[in-house]
């Protein structure tokens, strides 16, 4: 049969992100219908804002839902900063999560997701702290470049440049004013226009916000769109998928209404050619802007039209003819992205199945995996499968045979890993960046959502004159015996990975003690030695252990025995393996939530020894876990038996066995039960026990009655961590007893001093010490303590979570003393 050359382009086969986990994509006859209809519309829209949850999901599905126009949307940040409601995870295992709750909420309301290169370091109440943290140019320059890549007419901000609320809001509003200007002009980063063409956008607005609640005077000059229409082939309206969209975001406890009915949205002129009627007034939408595309829109017109939904495939030989058109075409984003559109459009079509399956999840550098391909074409065109192939390596097959209705063609290949492939992580982590931005060295990842399948396959589809070439991510599968079929995305992962059990030691005096290290297999055989590195003045013994593993996935505990001398200082400390020549210091954070697909973080194996003079009194100390931190830990460190509180603890255990109770952040948002006991955590304290409680937030709160008398939270934080911390009562036994509180306590904190701080409280609360960001009132109630019965309760809204774990000297020694207050049980 002879076949017309031409080139050739390969697409990635899509996943399904809704489900817990990576999947091959499909979709009804009905959402096939709204696709070809979207083939035959060329028009972009790019919604620019900070954070993950900024978006407003319900434009950004009535914009890809509904008018059908390609829809992105950039968040500036990964929300690494934020808090997390599910689990325990902060900083950049967090945006790992938000990442893939953003690529979920997308595949929901149909648009697109990218990002800069800006972590999220917390609340900011200022757009000139932002810039100047994050680096104005930097995080311009990744804009304009996703601008010039992605190319929208019309470019949306959910912010303004008029200040107010948290600096990143509307330094994303001043941002994306400059890089309208800065993507048309060669001269702004001109080195990217190697890759990419200036480009300019036709309009740049911003949509409003007010919940609704707006005058006629501010939405004078505003256009009006309604985003809650109804769409017959969805079965729903955009509101409804906005909802569902939002729900996504389940790590800040995002779970939201799924709207019906008319919603106005308001959108206002920022730069640009004005709007009168239209977001996208004045904007050829058709393929007749496409040089030589409006034969191409005329057949995509007749496919759309003559679409049958019993049978979606007699369209695909108009699809293809298309195709085919494109590749005549010069080369244009817009054209590449149809082009990429309408190859999925005619495997979808076409009923044709395509999957790489690996005989296991993981493999090492150097070892060998196994392919399982399968192709079915499960319409009745005349297919034929050519090739197939696997990438890394060179791996392939010439199979060259017709694929006959419903009957799989399968073809297995033996994938050796080449010893050169890098492990399988998020792009944005692989390399060492700054607390602010993150370090990307390779410019065509700038923008990724997440980093591409670390092994596809490449399957070669004969259809008349025609070849396709698709690329699928290699898979691993499984059947679970509750949930069913399974999948997760392959990975390449190191030999060897070890983990510090204790992220901070403390050492309290000059007494030795013992630290462990875990190591876990994941090739075959492993021989080699398991050491630690220290800072001067510290000794290990032994000095390495032997180490010799022969089962993937097998665990083995290693001791150190850790000594300071006598004027060694805090410290970093970090475990190696040397195995086979190679130096492996990695330890893997699994990201396991039933809402977003599995993810693997590398980070390094490493600690803090923390050489401090910290007392403690008492020894029993009950805690109970509120959204997830790692203070627990913290106070072992410190001496403490800690003891976790569950529910059924708390409604039926002996509290007054414990000298003190910790509850840990957002408790009282996340823990129903504590409605029901808080009087008896009250009458524990009552009875002369120690209550601390950590901050919590005022969405959601279960109860706001939180201790003996009353107080009320409010929104105020303090987000400067070098925030000036003046103490109000020195010789306060919290600030005392047994540790002396001084301002140096203060120092070396990370990311903020606290949030949610009480705004109001009884006079019987005594307040220590004060805070505040610069030019703003000092805030007094960061740390309320009261006298109740026996007992003392102290609410504390400090981010002790976040200082504790970063080995902040300051903070274990205030917070013994909060946990020490009142003394142990036993009188001492």
């Amino acid at each position: 049969m002879k076949r017309a050359p031409f080139h050739l382009l390969t697409l990635l086969i899509l996943t399904n992100f809704a489900f817990p986990d990576v999947r091959p994509r499909s979709v009804d006859a009905a959402a096939l219908k709204l696709e070809l209809k979207k083939l035959t519309v060329v028009g972009n829209v790019l919604y620019l804002a900070a954070h993950p949850d900024d978006e407003n999901a319900a434009v950004l599905a009535y914009l890809s839902r509904g008018r059908l126009l390609r829809t992105g949307y950039l968040s500036l940040t990964r929300g690494d900063g934020g808090q997390n409601l599910i689990g325990s995870e902060q900083g950049k295992l967090l945006g790992v999560i938000r990442t893939q709750e953003l690529l979920a909420a997308r595949s929901i309301d149909g648009a697109e997701q990218f990002f800069t290169r800006a972590v999220d370091f917390g609340y900011s109440k200022t757009a000139e702290e932002t810039l100047r943290l994050w680096g104005r140019e930097a995080v311009l320059s990744d804009i304009v470049w996703v601008i010039r890549k992605f190319q929208p007419d019309v470019i949306i901000t959910r912010f303004t440049t008029e200040g107010g609320g948290h600096g990143n809001h509307t330094a994303s509003a001043i941002l994306a004013q400059e890089a309208f200007q800065a993507a048309a002009d060669p001269t702004r980063f001109p080195g990217q226009l190697k890759s990419v063409k200036p480009w300019q956008a036709k309009r740049l607005v911003w949509n409003m916000y007010n919940w609704g609640r707006y005058s006629d005077a501010e939405t004078t000059g505003a256009l009006t769109i309604d985003v809650g229409e109804y769409n017959p082939l969805l079965g729903r309206s955009f509101r409804e998928l906005a909802g569902e969209s939002r729900t996504m975001h389940k790590s800040q406890g995002m779970g939201a209404p799924e709207g019906r009915g008319t919603s106005a949205n308001y959108f206002k002129p920022q730069a640009g050619e004005p709007a009168r009627s239209d977001l996208m007034e004045g904007i050829d939408l058709t393929w007749g802007r496409i040089p030589g595309g409006a034969a191409i829109g005329q057949l995509l017109g007749k496919a759309w039209s003559s679409y049958q939904f019993e049978d979606p495939s007699s369209v695909v030989p108009l699809l293809v003819q298309a195709y085919q058109m494109m590749q005549k075409l010069e080369a244009n984003p817009m054209v590449r992205y149809k082009a990429e559109e309408t190859l999925e459009a005619i495997r979808l079509c076409s009923g044709l199945w395509l999957e790489a399956i690996s005989d296991r999840a993981s493999a090492s550098p150097g070892q060998t995996v196994t392919v399982n391909l399968a192709v079915i074409n499960r319409s009745r065109l005349r297919l034929r499968l050519l090739s197939v192939s696997v990438e890394p390596g060179a791996a392939s097959k010439q199979p060259d045979l017709r694929l006959e209705y419903n009957v799989p063609a399968t073809a297995t290949i033996p994938l050796p890993i080449p010893a050169e492939t890098g492990y399988t992580e998020p792009y944005w982590l692989a390399e060492e960046g700054t607390p602010y931005l993150y370090e990307v060295r390779d410019q065509q990842k700038i923008g990724l959502a997440e980093s591409g399948p670390a092994v596809r396959a490449k399957v070669r589809i004969a259809f008349e004159t025609a070849e396709l070439m698709y690329e699928v991510p290699v898979l691993y599968r499984w059947v679970d015996p509750v949930q069913g079929e399974r999948y997760r995305a392959f990975e390449v992962a190191p030999e060897v990975s070890v983990r510090l059990n204790e992220p901070v030691t403390l050492f309290a005096n000059g007494q030795p003690k013992r630290v462990h290290a875990e190591v876990t297999n994941g090739t075959g055989t492993v021989s080699g030695t398991i050491s630690v590195r220290l800072p001067a003045g510290w000794a290990a013994d032994p000095a390495s252990i032997p180490l010799n593993l022969s089962v993937k996935g097998e665990k083995r505990d290693s001791e150190f025995r850790i000594s300071p001398a006598a004027g060694a200082v805090s410290g970093p400390i970090s475990v190696v393996v040397e195995a086979e020549g190679k130096l492996l210091a990695r330890s893997v954070a699994a990201v396991e939530y039933p809402h977003i697909p599995a993810q693997t973080v590398f980070e390094e194996s490493k600690g803090v020894l923390l050489r401090l003079d910290v007392k403690k009194v008492g020894q029993r100390v009950g805690y109970i876990m509120g959204s997830g931190d790692f203070v627990p830990e913290a106070l072992r460190q410190m001496g403490y038996e800690v003891t976790p509180l569950t529910d059924e603890s708390l409604l039926v255990a002996n509290l007054s066995s414990y000298d003190a109770i910790v509850v840990g952040i957002r408790a009282y948002n996340t823990r129903p039960l504590l409605q029901t006991v808080h009087s008896r955590l009250l009458d524990y304290v009552s009875a002369g026990g120690t209550l601390v409680v950590q901050y919590n937030t005022l969405q959601e709160l279960i109860t706001t009655d939180l201790g003996p008398y009353p107080f009320r939270l409010s929104r105020e934080r303090v987000s400067v961590e070098e925030a000036p911390v003046r103490i109000l009562a020195p010789e306060h036994p919290l600030l005392t007893q047994p540790n002396r509180i001084t301002a140096s306590d203060f120092e070396g904190w990370v990311q903020e001093r606290g949030l949610y701080f009480p705004g109001q409280w009884d006079p019987k609360y005594q307040t220590v010490i004060s805070t505040g960001d610069p030019g703003e009132p000092a805030l007094d109630g960061g740390v309320l303590y009261a006298r109740h019965g026996k007992g003392i309760y102290i609410y504390t809204s400090y981010a002790w979570f976040r200082e504790l774990p970063a080995g902040v000297p300051g903070a274990y020694r205030f917070f013994a003393n909060m946990v020490s207050a009142r003394g142990s049980k036993d009188g001492s």
